[in-house]
C-alpha cells in the first residue's frame, strides 16, 4: 500500500463541452483571450420548415441570360378574368375559394404581375366559363361532350 499516490486524481470520464457552450459569449471571450480562431457564419433560413427545393420556374429564371425577370401574365387576361367573376357575380374571395387558392392569387392574376401557371388558369377558364388562352380568349368555354362506348 506504500506505492499508492493519493495526490494525483484521474478522471476516467470528462465530458467535452456541448455545443451550445462553446457558442456562448463567455466561450468566445475565452478563446480570443487565448488568441484561437473563432469562425463565424451566418444560416441561411435557419430555424425555419421550408424544405430545400427550386421549382421550375426558379431553374428558368437561374438559365435566363438576357432578361432577368419572369414572364407575367398581361393585362388583357387580367381584365378577362375579372370580366368572367363579374359575370358570375364572384369576389375575389369567392373564386380563390372555388379553386383552393388563395385570393392574393386571383388579386395578382387581374393585375397582370403572376407567373402564369397553367393548372391555376385551367381551374380560373372552368370557374368562369371563359377562354384565357390561345387564339380564341374571351369566348364561352364549350362544355366537353360525354364520351360514348
Amino acid at each position: 500500500m506504500s506505492e499508492e499516490n493519493w495526490d494525483t486524481v484521474t478522471y476516467l470520464r470528462k465530458k467535452a463541452p456541448k455545443a451550445s457552450h462553446l457558442r456562448s459569449q463567455q466561450a468566445i471571450n475565452a478563446a480570443q483571450r487565448q488568441g484561437l480562431a473563432i469562425e463565424t457564419t451566418k444560416k441561411y433560413n435557419a430555424a425555419t420548415n421550408k424544405q430545400h427545393s427550386t421549382t421550375l420556374n426558379t431553374l428558368k429564371l437561374d438559365t435566363e441570360t438576357e432578361q432577368l425577370h419572369h414572364e407575367t401574365v398581361g393585362l388583357d387576361m387580367g381584365r378577362l378574368i375579372q370580366q368572367g367573376r363579374q359575370n358570375k357575380n364572384l369576389t375575389q374571395k369567392d373564386l380563390a375559394t372555388r379553386i383552393n387558392e388563395k385570393p392574393q392569387v386571383i388579386n395578382d392574376y387581374e393585375a397582370g404581375r403572376a407567373v402564369p401557371n397553367q393548372q391555376i388558369l385551367t381551374k380560373i377558364e372552368r370557374v368562369i366559363g371563359m377562354k384565357l388562352r390561345g387564339k380564341d380568349k374571351g369566348q364561352p368555354l364549350e362544355a366537353k361532350a360525354p364520351k360514348k362506348k
